[in-house]
Formats: structure tokens, C-alpha cells, sequence
């Protein structure tokens, strides 16, 4: 076969589109007033970021005062995880052992930094938190607790019935915090309907820039200063605000939620028919998680166990590469590290971990003739 160039790594990151590059390029070139400056050029960029914040509050039916822009997920979910036990007195957290490392590296510095008591949810066999373990979780004692789970988990997919969660939370005046950046800009967000306490956002997951998200934090919450310095996002995150990457993430904000019901069928094909090929053509392949299942998963990823010795498993990812395949063996995160993923180890038995596994996820951009090269590929190396 000829080499082809298929990008199928979605989840980790997504190509920017083409207008928002065209937007941050017109505020780079003429809109570069710092936006704490009282003249024109100051005005004009602190009303284009005004103007970003009150956009994406009202897709998500929320105040602009409680959406502060920050440099991605992993600092909002550090700035809402710390300040919520510094400032409300939350000393229990709890959580699964499947969210990304930026909750979970974060929770478990608070247990060594203030003494936080961390409480772990139990896991189904596809991932999934019991609800139930939840519920005595939370009525165990008064203890001020911050319930943490991500929307979709970014390995393999899997959804969370937010709405039950918040409505536990509610019941036990528990905060709820959910790490939403595998969502944003895939799903429609009520926070009326769904009253989470605080969600977080990166731009480059739903095809804006890197470097740019958000927290949304629910008014009165009493969450203080993150970083000190001058008074910008709301006395939240001192420090010059990165303005041309505000109004590329506004532009793929808009464009995401525009287009979402077009874009979602388009990618939701994309995913069943990668389903189908892979079951037709690789049927001893299992797909971890719910992610096979697209009621119970995000339409925008698989994560599939194939069946490779650990030998030979050792050769797929740079023999994917050299066919021009981008994918990834778990979250990108972890790709510099041998460790392996701490999602898998969590639903998987020891056989099934000696086999690789990998996440393809997908974007508007691919197309059923990538899939099928990736499929061919795959089965000539399973083959070999």
C-alpha cells in the first residue's frame, strides 16, 4: 500500500481550524494593546476577551463572571482542586482512579501538602463509577467534600451520567468539579439543568489553539486568588492576559457548537464503520471500556486490544508511524513514559495487559478511506 497521512490522535490534539487561525492572526496584527491599559488600543482588546467570555457563557447558559480563561485543563482542574481545600475547607476528595493525571497527581499533592483524606469510587469491569459507593461515600460523615469525575474519560471514552452525580452532590451539600475538556465542545452543557460547581476547558481538544482554556466556577463560590499578582479574570489568575489566544478559543467555541449536530453525525459514522471494519477484519481485537458501544461512549474515540503478542507489540506504534498512522497507546500525556496507562491497569486483566492497545479518535477532518488504510495496516502487521 502507499504511505498515506492519517491523523487519528483527535484526543489529544486537534488541528485548529482554519478560522480561527485567520482570527488570531487579524488580533495579533492589529489589536495588541495590553487589556489593562485605560486607552484605545488597551479597550479594545479587553472588550474582544469581555466579548469571548460572555459567548461562551451563553452556550452554556451560564454568568461571564464565572468563566475565567486560564493556560488549559490541567491548570483550571489545579485551580479549582487547590483553592477549593484552601479557601472552603474541603478535606475530603473523591474521585476514580481513572481521571486524568491532572486530577489525580493534583489530589494526591493535597493529601501531602494538607492532609486531604482521598477517597477512590469503585470501578465496573468497562470503568464505570458505582454510583451507589458514591452515595455512602458521601453521607460517611460531615466532612466538606469536593466530588471530582471527568464527563468522558479520555482514554476510553466512557460517559458519566453527570446530571445523577450532581443531584448526590446536592443531596449531601458536596461540591461537584468535573474535568470536561474530552466534552466541551462535543456536548451541549446546561448549567442550569446540571449544577456543577466548577468545570474546566481546553481550546486545542475541540480544534482551537493550545495553550488557551477556561474554568467555569459558580458565582458566590468563594474561591480566592490562584495567582497573585495584578487583578485580571476576575481576581482569579494575575498576569497579562494571552488575548489572541482568547479569540481563537471564541471562534472554535462558536464553530464548534454551530456545527456540533452535523459534525457529530459526520464523526459518529466515522466511528461506526471504524467499529465494524475493525470486528470484520480483526475479530479477535477487543475494544476496551464502553468505548465499542456508541450509546455508552463519546462518538469521538476506540480504544482497541489487539490481539499481539508483547513481543511483537513493542514494534506497533513506530510501525504505525512509519505508514504515516498518528495514534496513541494512551493519553498523550504518558506517551514519553513506560509506565503504561493507569486507566487500562485499572479495567483490564494481567493477560490483556501483555497485549497492546490504542486509542484512535477522530476528528471532522478523517475520512472511511483513512479508516480503511488503518484497518489494512493493521491487519498486514497482526499478520506478519
Amino acid at each position: 500500500m502507499e504511505v498515506q497521512k492519517v491523523y487519528l490522535d483527535n484526543a489529544a490534539t486537534t488541528r485548529v481550524r482554519d478560522e480561527v487561525i485567520a482570527k488570531m492572526q487579524e488580533a495579533l496584527a492589529g489589536c495588541y494593546g495590553n487589556p489593562s491599559s485605560t486607552h484605545s488600543f488597551g479597550r479594545s482588546a479587553k472588550t474582544a476577551i469581555e466579548t469571548a467570555r460572555k459567548t461562551i457563557a451563553k452556550y452554556l447558559n451560564a454568568h461571564s463572571s464565572e468563566i475565567v480563561f486560564t493556560s488549559g485543563g490541567t491548570e483550571a482542574d489545579n485551580m479549582i482542586m487547590r483553592c477549593a481545600v484552601r479557601d472552603l475547607g474541603v478535606n475530603t476528595i473523591i474521585t476514580t482512579k481513572i481521571e486524568h493525571h491532572a486530577v489525580l497527581h493534583t489530589a494526591e499533592d493535597l493529601v501531602n501538602e494538607h492532609g486531604v483524606h482521598l477517597k477512590f469510587l469503585k470501578l465496573d469491569a468497562h470503568g464505570n463509577p458505582d454510583l451507589m459507593h458514591l452515595e455512602e461515600l458521601l453521607s460517611v460523615d460531615d466532612r466538606k467534600k469536593l466530588v471530582s469525575l471527568m464527563h468522558i474519560n479520555n482514554e476510553i471514552g466512557n460517559k458519566i451520567d453527570m446530571k445523577e452525580v450532581s443531584v448526590l452532590c446536592s443531596k449531601y451539600a458536596a461540591l461537584l468539579h468535573s474535568d470536561t475538556v474530552q466534552s466541551i465542545g462535543h456536548y451541549e452543557w446546561d448549567l442550569e439543568e446540571i449544577p456543577v460547581d466548577f468545570l474546566t476547558a481546553a481550546a486545542h481538544k475541540f480544534h482551537g489553539p493550545k495553550g488557551i482554556g477556561f474554568a467555569y466556577i459558580r458565582k458566590n463560590s468563594g474561591l480566592k486568588a490562584f495567582i497573585s499578582g495584578g487583578s485580571q479574570e476576575r481576581g482569579f489568575r494575575g498576569g497579562t492576559e494571552a488575548f489572541h489566544n482568547i479569540v481563537g478559543l471564541e471562534q472554535a467555541f462558536i464553530a464548534a457548537y454551530d456545527n456540533l449536530e452535523s459534525e457529530r453525525t459526520y464523526i459518529t459514522e466515522l466511528k461506526r464503520y471504524f467499529i465494524e471494519r475493525i470486528k470484520n477484519e480483526i475479530p479477535d481485537a477487543r475494544f476496551n471500556g464502553y468505548s465499542g458501544d456508541l450509546e455508552n461512549s463519546t462518538y469521538t474515540l476506540v480504544n482497541i486490544c489487539l490481539p499481539i503478542d508483547a513481543q511483537k507489540a513493542l514494534m506497533l506504534l513506530f510501525h504505525l508511524d512509519i505508514k504515516g498512522i498518528a495514534c496513541s497507546k494512551g493519553s498523550a500525556c504518558q506517551s514519553g513514559s513506560d509506565a503504561g496507562s493507569h486507566v487500562l491497569r485499572e479495567i483490564l486483566t494481567d493477560e490483556e495487559l501483555q497485549r497492546p492497545s490504542l486509542r484512535f479518535s477522530f476528528s471532522k477532518y478523517n475520512t472511511k478511506k483513512e479508516l480503511d488504510y488503518v484497518v489494512e495496516t493493521l491487519k498486514e502487521f497482526i499478520a506478519d
